[in-house]
């Protein structure tokens, strides 16, 4: 069964947001860019913007596609789309996460992330070794 979720690369002030997944369920405690399971008759664009309010209740502006991650474990595969998103208001206030940073692109490597998230952040700082830019997205 291929499930299809999507991740935020939300970025401000040169840095990118990601977050720890709390001590329950698949990989507890990895780190992540969150997102989720994309609803029947919902858009990837459309489910970021939700899940985003759900689990950090904040307003994001999804921007272009980034890449996508697909990763198999027992039991099916997850497909991850990527996408940039800009900060559009509220305060942080997570939800279903035990934690959440702001790093900069180069500084991925030093975080344990979930398997199909992996990928992104590899991708994030081989293409991005210096300043990300949220205007530029």
């Amino acid at each position: 069964m291929l499930t299809k979720v999507t991740a935020a690369i939300l970025v401000r002030d040169d840095a990118i947001f990601i977050a720890k997944r709390g001590p329950e369920g698949r990989f507890a405690h990895r780190w992540e860019f969150p997102g989720g399971k994309i609803e029947p008759g919902e858009s990837p664009e459309e489910c970021l913007a939700r899940e985003m309010a759900e689990e950090f209740a904040i307003d994001v502006s999804v921007g272009e596609f980034f890449t996508e991650s697909l990763h198999t474990f027992t039991g099916g595969q997850i497909l991850v789309l990527a996408y940039f998103c800009r900060w559009a208001g509220g305060d942080i206030l997570p939800v279903e996460h035990e934690e959440y940073r702001w790093v900069a692109a180069s500084e991925l490597g030093g975080y344990d992330f979930a398997p199909a998230d992996a990928p992104i952040a590899a991708r994030l700082m081989s293409e991005f070794p210096g300043a990300i830019n949220a205007t530029e997205k």
